[in-house]
């Protein structure tokens, strides 16, 4: 049974491409008598909203969609995440990283032409080199810190993955991808304001919700090879991935939460239809 889910974060209202991404998931499952599910992340303690979360209810309702119950939070799901980095850390595979983000950026600028992942310009491995005894010695001294994954730690585990494309990607890649874990550099696990990464909580939490279908914009098709290092590292099974076309702007770029006018909260207001929602993302559609 094929099983999809939408995952907001209740940081915001939907705008047209969050419904482009619910519609496609929803119709998806639906069709085939398989199972949608809502999961919040709501990791960001800081600016999830429980007024956004209801919002987030009522734009979907509003469209038409329903969900199973019940919703799961990622905010309730802080010991699953934390069992997790114990096993990453127990076979050795994440370091401690005390750079800033500004000394990040200025180290990248130092080295000039710094190889790109899919989350941008990848961090130089500078705590990578540290010793056992600097990094105890920093951390007993109180300095805040990172946890990022050492990805030739990684490729030595798992060698080279790959994961089943149903969409496509950004330059119209389908089919079955490779994925390389040198790629994308050292990404960052966890921080100390955040028990959990994006990428880790999504693989952590899709397997324990059974999902096996993952229908999202191509702008996330780059995350898609981290998530699929950590299903490997973490014995999570792999589902199958379906990218879609994005919504833009008026300017051409994609939407954001800043573009309160295109929020399904204002269309509503200003007297749009479902129907009409629909008809918009036919026309603002990347092609």
């Amino acid at each position: 049974m094929i099983v999809t889910r939408f995952a907001p974060s209740p940081t915001g209202y939907l705008h047209l491409g969050h419904a482009l991404a619910a519609l496609t998931a929803w119709e998806t499952a639906r069709s085939a008598e398989g199972r949608f599910l809502l999961r919040f992340e709501d990791i960001d303690r800081a600016r999830a909203r429980p007024e956004y979360e209801n919002a987030i209810r009522d734009d979907l309702a509003w469209l038409g969609i329903t969900w199973a119950e019940p919703v799961l939070r990622q905010s309730e799901r802080f010991p699953a995440y934390r069992a997790a980095l114990e096993t990453l850390e127990g076979e050795g595979l994440l370091y401690p990283c005390f750079c800033t983000r500004s000394e990040v950026a200025a180290e990248i600028a130092r080295a000039g032409e710094a190889p790109h992942g899919p989350e941008g310009p990848l961090y130089p491995g500078t705590c990578r080199r540290l010793s056992e005894v600097e990094r105890v010695g920093r951390i007993a001294e109180g300095a805040t810190y990172a946890l990022r994954l050492d990805n030739l730690k990684a490729r030595a585990r798992v060698g080279a993955l790959s994961f089943e494309e149903h969409g496509r990607g950004p330059s119209g890649e389908t089919g079955r991808i490779a994925v390389d874990p040198l790629s994308f550099g050292d990404i960052v696990i966890a921080r100390k304001d955040t028990p959990a990464s994006y990428h880790l909580s999504v693989v952590v939490d899709d397997a324990s919700q059974n999902v096996t279908l993952v229908t999202r914009g191509f702008d996330l098709f780059g995350a898609t090879r981290v998530q699929r290092v950590l299903q490997a590292l973490l014995d999570l099974p792999c589902p199958q991935y379906a990218h879609h076309r994005l919504v833009l702007g008026e300017h051409g770029r994609k939407l954001s939460k800043r573009d309160a006018a295109m929020s399904l909260r204002a269309l509503r207001e200003s007297g749009m239809t479902a129907s009409g929602v629909r008809d918009m993302l036919v026309l603002r559609c990347e092609d």
